[in-house]
This record gives structure tokens, C-alpha cells and sequence, in this order.
């Protein structure tokens, strides 16, 4: 799996737009000595996988996309920025602290144990958040930006969305089948944007019999 950067374990950055991201994934399979690779990705990850197949389509055998069309989404994850800054790093003890913290700002309980995933301790045992919260917010806007890319994926792509989420939407139709003509979409039920957080067995079956 790949952490973004700014994500996980991989390095902190003031720059952070789709260009620099796919870079770093070419750069990745380089490294890692991979001509080409079935991409996955959800939300942000979904976009860059889409990115990523339009710009170097000859490196990315099958996309899979998950709950993302390739459009403009308006700011929307202020809740998940608020959950994040809820917590009092310097003065919890414990996750579950962390966790009732967090639990003034109301997000499903699947999503915050999701988003406490990124809480870790550094070599003094002092609590702190591994993605650049600070960068991630100040990019939101951009990150939600429009599908500027010129170019179409031939290759075969598949779009999962949850039946509770609206990021999907049936006018978007037309300009996945524009950028993606090879491609389908699938609901899973009882899902929202989380979908892996809300439905992780639906999913793997779903994406293992599509590149299978």
C-alpha cells in the first residue's frame, strides 16, 4: 500500500497537488522496479489513481476508483479537520482519551476509529498525527479541484460507490464514460464515502473479482 505524501509514514510537504503525486508514484514504481500496476484508490487516492492513468496510462494496467468522480467537489471534509483538532495531543494518555475527545464532533464511529488509525507516538512517547494536517487543510480547496487532464484511459476501470454517499452521482455518467470508456460502476449497499471503513468485506470481494 501506498502512503501518499503527507500520509502515513511518508515525508511531510508544503507542495501538494495531483502533478507532484503522480510524480511520486512513477518515481515509487520506478524504485520499486514496476513497469506497470493495477491502481486503487479512494477519495483523494481515487483521484490521483485517475490522474495517474490519464498522464501514464502506458504504467497502470487496471484502476480501480473509489467513491470519486472526476470533477470538482466543493470543500467538504471540515468535519474530519475538526475531529483531528479536537484532540488535546500534548495532555491524552491514551487512544481511548483520544477517542471521547473526538466524539464531540459527529462523525459514525467506523469513521472515527478510521481517522484515530493515523494517531501514533514519537520516541518520548508524546501523541501526535501522522498526516500534515496543517498542509492537507490549507489544500482542501485545490484538492477538490476540477479534472483539468487531457486524455483518455482505454484500459479497464471500475468505479465503487456506496449507496448512502452522493459522491457518485448519475450526471456524472457522461464525463467517466468520456475520460474512462472502458470502464463500470457498482454500489455496495449500506455504504457511505467510507466504504472501507463501512464495508471492508464487500469491497475486497468486489475489487479482487474485478481483477481477477
Amino acid at each position: 500500500m501506498v502512503d501518499l505524501r503527507n500520509h502515513g509514514n511518508s515525508p511531510h510537504s508544503d507542495e501538494f497537488d495531483y502533478d507532484v503525486l503522480d510524480q511520486d508514484l512513477i518515481e515509487l514504481m520506478d524504485d520499486e522496479g514496476l513497469e506497470r500496476a493495477h491502481v486503487l484508490g479512494h477519495s483523494l487516492g481515487g483521484k490521483v489513481g485517475m490522474h495517474l492513468a490519464i498522464r501514464f496510462p502506458e504504467r497502470v494496467d487496471q484502476l480501480v476508483v473509489i467513491d470519486i468522480a472526476p470533477k470538482y467537489y466543493p470543500p467538504h471534509h471540515q468535519d474530519v479537520f475538526r475531529a483531528f483538532r479536537a484532540v488535546d495531543l500534548v495532555n491524552i494518555r491514551s487512544r481511548k482519551e483520544a477517542s471521547e475527545q473526538m466524539s464531540q464532533i459527529e462523525l459514525p464511529f467506523g469513521v472515527r476509529q478510521f481517522i484515530l488509525k493515523n494517531l501514533s507516538r514519537n520516541g518520548e512517547g508524546k501523541f501526535f498525527w501522522k498526516p500534515n494536517i496543517d498542509t492537507l487543510e490549507r489544500v482542501n480547496d485545490k484538492i477538490g479541484g476540477g479534472f483539468g487532464k487531457k486524455g483518455v484511459f482505454e484500459n479497464q476501470t471500475l468505479f465503487i460507490a456506496g449507496s448512502q454517499s452522493d459522491y457518485i452521482l448519475p450526471e456524472d455518467r457522461e464525463k467517466i464514460d468520456r475520460l474512462f470508456p472502458r470502464s463500470r460502476i457498482v454500489t455496495i449497499k449500506d455504504a457511505g464515502h467510507w466504504v472501507h471503513a463501512d464495508k471492508p468485506e464487500e469491497l475486497r470481494n468486489m475489487v479482487m473479482e474485478f481483477l481477477d
